[in-house]
């Protein structure tokens, strides 16, 4: 794309962050406004609009355009992560809640296996088609699909379990009853509203360690390709098998891990467990000194970790918000971590250049995975002994 409308580096660059600009401004309002109608009209909104937005970067041809374009798509995608999480929280009691966050979580590690082929292969066999640039097939074959799939949601979806047709009365009475009398694994808020919301510093906290999970893990995503090639990986395809390791088994490890944590009721131990296997698979790697086998078990054991530990965080970041609180409350934390994925790449890509070599770089990965935990561990705090259903 760069190459074919001749955009500098820096036109690209402004281009790429100002989307989360948009994101993070947007993120807030827009799980506000779920709350208000409901999960379907949400849902049709921000993937209708942002489908045609992302049909309409096909054929961008300025500066201003790509700018604008990229803007809109962080405005309308922005409440589409925390609208899902609040959803959840209103058909899923906190005992179940776990394995549901986690089913739906392991989309985003589906997708990464399933995206790198599919963009090259349309990148490389649609170039040319019907006088369009494989980079514009790209866009149009990404944003159609997601539009439709905002009408079907409008369709199919119910906002809440007393719409659901395919309930009976005493199963919805029965659900409507566990979602009233939740027992939590960890100490809630008693926000009433937004305003104590915003006027407690634990919100903060949470924020921070999601800030660091994303800086984290998203350094890690920019990674790997260039740390499998040190590896002694050539061939591109091989390559692209090897990233695609970490997140298979991510896939069966986030479920297989949440529906642990429900089991067992218990979520900061476990997030602290994941955050650590990511530590750990990190330092693995660093030790590992290009060492095939023992670096791709490491960055495994490091997948397996960072992939789990976002489920869990929302499990415990929606056991602590009050329900008053959970709309705003998820939309922020999840607003001020994505700023992460922004600060972590520049960071340790600025300390890599300085210093000449990626270990201190992913030392300081192993201490944001670390501190992430540490954080949870402290501001959040179990529930007191309550009697648990079996």
């Amino acid at each position: 794309m760069k190459q074919t409308l001749t955009f500098s580096d820096a036109t690209y660059g402004f281009g790429a962050g100002i989307f989360f600009i948009g994101y993070f401004l947007f993120e807030v309002p827009s799980n506000l406004l779920l709350a208000k109608i409901g999960a379907r009209k949400t849902l049709l909104r921000i993937m209708l609009i942002w489908g045609i937005v992302a049909t309409a970067m096909a054929f961008v041809e300025t500066p201003m355009q790509f700018y604008v374009a990229r803007f809109l798509l962080g405005v309308f995608e922005a409440g589409f992560f925390p609208g899902i999480i609040l959803y959840f929280t209103y058909w899923y009691p906190s005992a179940r809640r776990g394995q549901m966050i986690a089913l739906f979580m392991t989309a985003t590690a589906i997708s990464s296996v399933v995206a790198g082929p599919l963009c090259g292969a349309i990148m490389k066999y649609a170039n040319g088609a019907g006088g369009l640039h494989g980079w514009q097939w790209l866009f149009i074959v990404e944003g159609l699909p997601a539009a439709v799939l905002g009408i079907v949601a409008y369709l199919y979806l119910q906002d809440k379990p007393e719409d659901a047709k395919w309930l009976s009365q005493d199963e919805k009475k029965t659900l409507r009853w566990q979602l009233d009398h939740d027992e939590k694994d960890v100490e809630s808020a008693s926000h009433t509203g937004l305003g104590q919301l915003f006027a407690d510093p634990k919100v903060y906290a949470l924020a921070l360690a999601y800030f660091l999970l994303l800086g984290a893990t998203y350094t890690m995503v920019f990674w790997i390709p260039s740390l499998i090639k040190s590896w002694g990986v050539a061939d591109l395809l091989m390559v692209g098998l090897c990233a695609a390791v970490p997140q298979l088994c991510g896939i069966f490890a986030t479920v297989w891990i949440g529906r642990h944590s429900d089991k067992h009721r218990e979520r900061r131990w476990h997030y602290m467990a994941c955050v650590a296997a990511a530590a750990t698979g990190m330092g693995i790697i660093a030790l590992s000194q290009g060492n095939l086998a023992a670096s791709m078990a490491g960055l495994t054991l490091a997948g397996i970790g960072w992939i789990a530990a976002t489920p869990l965080f929302f499990t415990t970041t929606t056991e602590y918000l009050s329900k008053a609180s959970a709309a705003g409350g998820i939309a922020l934390i999840s607003s001020l971590g994505n700023l992460g994925p922004a600060a972590g790449p520049s960071v340790t890509g600025w300390l890599s250049a300085r210093t000449g070599s990626p270990v201190y770089s992913m030392l300081l990965v192993i201490a944001f995975y670390a501190l992430s935990g540490i954080i949870l561990l402290l501001c959040v705090r179990p529930a007191k002994a309550h009697a648990r259903p079996a």
